[in-house]
């Protein structure tokens, strides 16, 4: 079984920075992609930044030159560095992450989400 677990969501002022990790665990070979996506109450679930091996990352164009996706490959950790935060980048935050459990096994897990609020 794997587990995504997420932290560094919180309370912080527009213009100020957070910086969300999301820890991997469980038996598995590797990680192949993670991703960051988002959620407001009555809203679809929002792709915000993924990652892939062997690719450039990906972000929504309002999140573009603000946020940046990074992964350590040793400590199987995803991290969003979220600067410049905007009141419209509160959400819950979820990572999600396509893990290799074996050779041509994957399957896709996601984190159990963190709540971002940003105050105007």
């Amino acid at each position: 079984q794997v587990q995504l677990v997420e932290s560094g969501g919180g309370l912080v002022q527009a213009g100020g920075s957070l910086r969300l990790s999301c820890a991997a665990s469980g038996s598995f070979v590797g990680i192949n992609a993670m991703a960051w996506y988002r959620q407001t109450p009555g809203k679809q679930r929002e792709l915000v930044a993924q990652v892939a091996i062997g690719s450039r990352p990906n972000y929504a164009d309002s999140v573009k030159g603000r946020f940046t996706i990074s992964r350590d490959n040793a400590k199987n950790t995803g991290y969003l560095q979220m600067n410049n935060l905007k009141p419209e980048d509160t959400a819950t935050y979820y990572c999600n992450a396509e893990v290799s459990l074996r050779q041509w096994v994957t399957n896709n897990y996601w984190g159990q989400g963190t709540q971002v609020t940003v105050s105007s």
